[in-house]
């Protein structure tokens, strides 16, 4: 896609929904030039607030709708935006269920003014079923007590630290954002359920023996929605080492206020009997905890407690980055 980008952030109010552009934010700062925001919208990612004029006269390419919102649909109020922007020469992205080809009228005004549409989730790659055979490379794979707790941020920071050590490591995205800020990567949440096991050993083939795919999760085994997609992502991902991702500030599963969060002993040992059913070995190296809205002292006596609790270094990638993880994996 064309860079850079103007973040659309409709008149949301919430930031988990709004995760696929503070993901870019975080992640691509140099890539984002501003954002729009729908009256009533209250996320703000620091960066300018421009209209769409202001846009395409400070040179941005693509639109992109930075929304994640339940169930993944084209909203009514959006739509006009994005004809204008298409209208104004700006090319259009989504991660969307929805697809932005499948609108009728957004994608007539795309063809009569040249505009690209670009699809995130939509991948024309045809995928074989799993096969669980054992395959070269280590392999670590982000895990949540549930949907939305930081497994990309969690992923994308070890990453990060395992590569300014120097050590064979690639981010595998799973999701429209990850692939937005990767640039490449599979959405295993619009692969046929038969086939999400095969797409993720595609996404992480065999590789040389240093080799580390850190690879970003999806859902969570103990959400009721989403946990077949986490089943058959953690099967194809046959991990060595597994992370479990939490939110310090949740009570309840994302949309389900009568399924409270597991506990996490019970949770990793949920998560470990699945897992073994293609790599015996595998093994939790520790917690990623968002603690954005813990005070600082509350935040270091949460993850100190957990340590504690479980003998395994507890991060959160942000506030105090992941270093005690992948020195748990040797590096």
């Amino acid at each position: 896609m064309k860079q850079p980008y103007l973040l659309f952030l409709g008149s949301e109010k919430v930031i988990e929904n709004a995760k696929t552009a503070a993901g870019i934010a975080y992640w691509r700062p140099e890539a984002c030039k501003g954002q729009f925001r729908l009256e009533g919208g209250t996320i703000d990612l620091g960066l300018p607030d421009l209209d769409l004029d202001e846009a395409v006269a400070a040179g941005i390419k693509t639109l992109v709708i930075g929304i994640a919102p339940f169930g993944g649909k084209i909203e009514a109020s959006w739509v006009s935006v994005i004809l204008t922007a298409l209208e104004k020469g700006l090319d259009v992205a989504a991660g969307l269920h929805d697809r932005l080809q499948d609108h009728p009228e957004i994608s007539q005004i795309a063809k009569t003014h040249g505009r690209t549409l670009y699809d995130i989730r939509k991948s024309d790659k045809k995928f074989d079923v799993g096969t669980g055979e054992k395959r070269t490379g280590m392999r670590l794979l982000t895990v949540g007590t549930d949907c939305a707790v930081g497994k990309k941020y969690a992923s994308l920071a070890i990453e990060k630290e395992m590569k300014s050590r120097g050590v064979n490591a690639d981010y595998r995205a799973t999701g429209q954002t990850g692939i937005f800020i990767a640039g490449t990567g599979i959405s295993v949440d619009a692969v046929v359920a038969d086939f999400i096991s095969g797409a993720a050993e595609t996404l992480s083939p065999a590789n040389d023996a240093d080799h580390w795919d850190i690879i970003e999760g999806q859902g969570s085994l103990y959400h009721p929605s989403y946990a077949g997609v986490t089943v058959g992502l953690m099967h194809g991902s046959q991990s060595d080492k597994l992370v479990l991702c939490h939110n310090a500030s949740l009570t309840h599963m994302d949309g389900l206020p009568n399924f409270p969060i597991v506990d996490f002993g019970a949770c990793m040992d949920g998560y470990l009997s699945i897992a073994r059913l293609t790599n015996r070995n595998v093994e939790f190296a520790g917690f990623c905890i968002n603690t954005s809205k813990l005070s600082e002292r509350d935040a270091l006596d949460y993850m100190q407690r957990v340590e504690e609790t479980f003998g395994l270094p507890c991060c959160d990638p942000v506030r105090t980055g992941v270093a005690k993880i992948v020195d748990k994996l040797g590096f």
